[in-house]
């Protein structure tokens, strides 16, 4: 048999459960649940083999900052998110985005970026337009490309509401 009750206490209010054995357990009543790392700032990874080819294209067609140069990373600053180009002796690039942007106007961003030499990709699994940008069933856009590594890139326009 379960009898719930509660027992008030300075710093929270507790919810127990007496058991035939008294099991209680105790539950923060006025406190968020901590979602451990929800509320933590997140740090993306990129691999490259040659950072001579990397660096130029991430920090000169991309516009990321070098914000420090490390043994075995180059770090940028990607809008307050900390981008690390970590050097490897190989790389086999997987066959999705390791990194997106999320951008306001994805035909201009595209426009520039081609501009600057990036090729965008297409796809024959996918409908794209003549630029190379496919839209999503809920009419996200998105449209990807790759760095000197083969690493698949993306920009992502999310439906204005």
């Amino acid at each position: 048999m379960w009898y719930p009750f509660f027992i008030a206490s300075k710093q929270e209010a507790v919810f127990c459960l007496l058991m035939p054995f008294f099991f209680c357990f105790a539950y923060p009543q006025n406190q968020k649940p901590n979602y451990m790392l929800g509320d933590k700032t997140i740090i993306a990874f990129v691999a490259t083999t040659d950072t001579s080819k990397a660096r130029p294209f991430y920090e000169n067609m991309l516009g990321l900052k070098v914000t420090s140069i490390e043994p075995f990373a180059i770090v940028f600053d990607a809008n307050g998110i900390q981008l690390r180009m970590s050097m490897t002796k190989e790389l086999k690039p997987v066959q999705y985005a390791v990194l997106s942007w999320i951008v306001p106007d994805i035909k201009k961003s595209l426009t520039e970026l081609s501009g600057k030499g990036v090729k965008f990709e297409k796809y024959d699994w996918f409908k794209q337009d003549e630029l190379g940008i496919w839209t999503a069933p809920d009419e996200t856009k998105v449209a990807w490309f790759k760095d000197p590594d083969g690493n698949i890139l993306g920009l992502t326009e999310f439906k204005k509401n």
